[in-house]
């Protein structure tokens, strides 16, 4: 391993019962899912591990509950004494990303990731916003489909840039509708609008950017101790104000996680520990780059196996 970069992941990794084995066997990880229930003031382990998939599904519920889970998890982590040398997350594990650079309390971003998800789902009324994904459409022709769509029906924007053929789209219903009409135009095999509660990573966000922006203002936050690579400048940044303007940009503007991903290659990282519930940024990863190494602690058996495959690594260096 040259360099290691740890991965958070976002909105639609949540599934119920995650870190509940960690909870059960790791002190670290059950006193994070015990600080997240303080710090909101219920219960919010219950909805983690027993659901219903309903109630973790809503977006002020999955927010806290994945930023949890991941924190939970990086504390069990944190016994194989690994140090990464970049952090970042898909859009709400950015704020994971952040904990683990000591740029902000885990406290703080739970209780902010609650307050983000309430003001994501108050910002469009239910139902005149939607999400699509894009399969194999070209990045620039999609980009200019989306701007001919925007001038002609309604709004819609790139929202992720994931990994090469897979970008999502976010807008009106209107304008995602014909994108999801005329996608063919930009090369696309398939495209295939999503479940979410809102057009999230569009300019129809900007209440909930507005909104937040005074949340994050009330915050303290710390210049980050490990290099965070931001979704906004597929860059890293360190300084505490510069990543409380970009946490509001990042609302209503695209997740570049390709790039991100190819941005922390360039530096030299090799491996890249997904931590978290699933495995969705690791295959990600490995579309942008099947040569480096992509890992998904999500368990205490993934943990498990992980802390063998780095104990054999180091008995033979």
């Amino acid at each position: 391993m040259k360099r290691i970069a740890f991965v958070f992941p976002g909105q639609g990794a949540q599934a119920v019962g995650m870190g509940k084995d960690l909870y059960e066997s790791h002190a670290g990880a059950k006193s994070r899912f015990e600080q997240a229930d303080e710090a909101l003031g219920f219960k919010l382990s219950d909805i983690i591990f027993h659901g219903p998939d309903e109630e973790l599904k809503k977006t002020t519920n999955t927010q806290p509950a994945l930023l949890a889970t991941s924190i939970a998890i990086l504390e069990a982590v944190k016994q194989l004494d690994i140090q990464p040398d970049f952090v970042a997350g898909h859009s709400l594990g950015e704020y994971c990303a952040l904990v683990a650079a000591d740029v902000m309390s885990f406290e703080d971003a739970v209780r902010t990731v609650r307050a983000r998800g309430e003001f994501m789902e108050q910002a469009v009324p239910s139902g005149k916003g939607g999400m699509a994904a894009v399969l194999g459409a070209e990045r620039e022709r999609l980009a200019e489909l989306c701007r001919s769509v925007s001038e002609e029906i309604g709004v819609v924007e790139m929202a992720n840039v994931n990994c090469p053929g897979q970008i999502v789209v976010s807008g009106s219903a209107e304008g995602v509708q014909a994108v999801v009409e005329r996608g063919k135009e930009a090369g696309a095999k398939r495209v295939i609008p999503l479940e979410v509660s809102g057009p999230f990573h569009s300019s129809l966000m900007k209440p909930a950017a507005d909104k937040l922006a005074g949340t994050l203002a009330r915050l303290e936050m710390k210049d980050a101790s490990i290099p965070v690579v931001a979704n906004v400048t597929a860059d890293s940044v360190l300084q505490a104000e510069q990543i409380r303007s970009l946490l509001v940009d990042q609302v209503v503007s695209p997740v570049l996680w390709e790039d991100s991903v190819a941005w922390m290659i360039a530096q030299g990282v090799d491996t890249f520990v997904e931590i978290g519930s699933g495995t969705v940024l690791a295959g990600l990863i490995k579309k942008v780059d099947k040569q480096v190494q992509a890992v998904s602690i999500n368990s205490r058996e993934a943990l498990e196996k992980f802390a063998a495959e780095l104990q054999a690594v180091r008995s033979s260096s």
